[in-house]
């Protein structure tokens, strides 16, 4: 909970600074304290860089781990392996199962929730579905899809203590538009996806405040000239965009022309991880779904539809470098300060502030990870 970081490149307000950084109480103290007054621990991040620790708000799991099949202890596995990847809070994604499976998912996040992790922190509960269109379902099971249920949501929500912070809501299904405006004001944040929405009705979504659009352009009816659709409304209003950036969701070029169309600071980088991140190729599930992982790359065995990705959030910081071109200070905000405003918690994390989280990654000059720390606890060193 104590630390004092010695001879950082710390990132800080959009550029790197040299600094010694005092970590007390799990809080970021100071990053100008010339000596270690206190006695604390040190840890020397000489020729290192220290960034804001990555903040995953996209992921259905990794490491042989299935977030709709996670027990409470396998959470302290799935928060270590994340750890090592750089991300030291994330939200965990239920995809659409049936109502009792669900109910049992949130039972599970929700006392992991309660325990103090060894590895990242689980920020909340994402619902992807089941309030989605058939149409654009993905890897989501048809027939567990609904119309936009209140009274269900609201049963959800109250099991899990509030813990349902996100969700994903196609804008075109039946009753989604009042739906969209009353969770918004229960205070859960609403991201458009899943969709073949025209673009009215995703403007009317979006009036009535959602604020994201669910991995942009997967999964959803693109923009054609006449039509601009669900993806034209995403684009041209100012709501947040969720990125795969694996090399497959999304070309490079198309990585280049959204952040070139909403500007750095909407572009929210997610992995969407299955649990066959991290381990080889071969046979694994998302929800209930079987998924085939060839050369990295997850597919439903039905019918060859991708069922999310095998991306870690170092290699998708890595990957955007990569494809655009830009600098490392441009690109930081894609997994750090935007998905904290985008989840109203930037006021305690994405950013290295005096007062804010000790939540920090220690990066080599080849941008690997080689130490993550949450909550000022060293959770994961590349040495050890």
């Amino acid at each position: 909970m104590d630390l004092f970081i010695r001879n950082s490149m710390t990132f800080t307000k959009g550029r790197f600074i040299q600094s010694n950084i005092t970590i007390k109480d799990g809080k970021i103290v100071s990053l100008n304290q010339a000596e270690n007054t206190a006695g604390y621990p040190e840890h020397d991040a000489k020729g290192k860089k220290v960034v804001p620790g990555f903040i995953d708000i996209h992921t259905h799991g990794a490491y042989n781990i299935d977030i709709n099949h996670a027990s409470c202890d396998d959470y302290e596995k799935l928060g270590q392996y994340f750890a090592s990847q750089g991300t030291t809070s994330y939200h965990a994604s239920i995809v659409t199962d049936t109502e009792e499976n669900t109910l049992w998912c949130i039972e599970q996040i929700k006392e992991a929730m309660k325990k103090n992790s060894n590895g990242a922190n689980i920020l909340g509960i994402h619902l992807e579905g089941p309030f989605l269109a058939p149409g654009y379902r993905g890897s989501m099971a048809e027939h567990l899809l609904k119309k936009a249920d209140i009274e269900l949501f609201k049963k959800y929500y109250t099991a899990s203590e509030g813990k349902i912070t996100y969700i994903t809501i196609s804008p075109e299904i039946e009753g989604a538009i009042d739906f969209i405006g009353e969770i918004n004001k229960m205070g859960v944040v609403v991201s458009v996806g899943h969709s073949g929405s025209d673009y009215e009705t995703t403007m009317k979504s979006i009036k009535k405040g959602a604020a994201s659009s669910t991995h942009t352009f997967n999964a959803m009816k693109l923009m054609h000239q006449h039509f601009p659709a669900i993806a034209g409304a995403v684009l041209e209003s100012d709501i947040y965009c969720e990125a795969i950036c694996d090399g497959r969701h999304l070309h490079p070029a198309v990585v280049r022309l959204l952040i070139k169309t909403k500007g750095l600071d909407r572009v929210v980088a997610v992995t969407d991880s299955i649990m066959a991140t991290g381990l080889p190729d071969g046979e694994y599930v998302l929800g209930i779904n079987k998924v085939r992982v060839t050369d990295g790359d997850a597919k439903l065995i039905s019918d060859g539809t991708r069922a999310g990705s095998t991306l870690t959030t170092i290699n998708a910081l890595k990957n955007l470098i990569k494809f655009t071109g830009r600098t490392l200070e441009e690109i930081i905000p894609l997994l750090t300060s935007n998905p904290a405003e985008l989840m109203n918690i930037s006021d305690r994390k994405g950013s290295i502030e005096e007062n804010k989280d000790a939540d920090l990654v220690i990066l080599d000059d080849q941008l690997n990870v080689q130490t993550t720390i949450v909550g000022g606890n060293i959770v994961y060193n590349a040495e050890e």
